[in-house]
């Protein structure tokens, strides 16, 4: 995974300024889980697809995600100095440039889908994946979490309200990573259904458990700034519900999440084991 992600971005296949490659491959390597294309991967193996023919869009998936975390991190919008351990993009490169760099990947996400689409058979399944991972990252998914989460910030909102957040925000892009990869694999129209709603519960619970981590976690266990949230007055479960009913929360929307992917028997074991990683992770 860690090769591709970079050999995607070679000067053979892009042609990128110098300072603009810089910032993309900094925020590239450092050190995420890759949670998401893992998912992606693991997905299309329980529908019985091919990991490796996948391992682009794969890729894609993970910089349409550290796209939105350089942007998260801009002072215009959760001004963080911290990210995985680094200082942020915006502190080494500046505001401008770590701009154009998560601008650079999220474009780039989808150059790299039409690249290979000759390897998918059905020209229709690679229409339904740029829906997906469009839908995923604009308006109806990060981009519109994002904005009502910055309204929301300082306010006291409802139960729904944070929710719409954290399945907008945080769940969209988790749950299209499921089933871009059940798309791909050739999925039934109702196993990329059961995957994906398995996927909006598990894209949940993965923000309750950050918003957890949040409130107990340290800069040394989370790479980030602990207690952020509370200092900027967002809203997150644990404000809201309280430590011990947000744990029990996100335990039951694991359990869920496992329910829902009984129906493709053993070939769902990675995925159960990832969701189980979610809500016991501590960073």
């Amino acid at each position: 995974m860690e090769d591709s992600l970079l050999r995607f971005l070679s000067p053979d296949r892009c042609d990128i300024p110098g300072r603009l490659r810089e910032a993309m491959e900094y925020s590239l390597t450092s050190g995420g889980k890759r949670i998401r294309p893992v998912l992606l991967l693991s997905a299309g193996g329980a529908v019985g697809g091919d990991e490796k023919e996948m391992l682009p869009f794969a890729c894609a998936v993970e910089y349409i995600h550290t796209y939105s975390l350089i942007h998260d991190d801009l002072p215009a919008m959760d001004d963080d100095d911290y990210r995985r351990g680094r200082l942020t993009s915006h502190k080494v490169f500046g505001e401008a440039v770590a701009i154009l760099a998560g601008d650079a990947l999220l474009t780039l996400a989808f150059r790299l889908v039409a690249d290979n689409a000759p390897l998918v058979p059905d020209p229709h399944t690679v229409r339904a994946v740029v829906v997906e991972l469009a839908t995923a990252a604009g308006t109806a998914g990060m981009v519109g979490g994002q904005v009502v989460d910055i309204e929301s910030e300082g306010k006291t909102i409802t139960a729904e309200t944070l929710e719409y957040i954290h399945r907008h925000k945080t769940a969209a892009l988790i749950r299209a990573a499921l089933r871009v990869g059940a798309l791909l694999a050739g999925g039934e129209p109702a196993a990329v259904a059961a995957i994906g709603e398995a996927g909006g519960d598990l894209g949940l619970a993965f923000q309750i458990v950050d918003d957890i981590l949040d409130v107990e976690g340290s800069l040394a266990e989370l790479g980030k700034t602990a207690g952020s949230d509370e200092r900027k007055q967002k809203a997150t479960y644990p404000a809201l519900h309280g430590l011990e009913a947000s744990r029990r929360q996100a335990r039951m929307l694991i359990g869920r999440v496992k329910e829902r992917l009984q129906v493709f028997g053993a070939r769902s074991a990675p995925l159960c084991a990832l969701a189980d990683y979610v809500v016991e992770r501590k960073s």
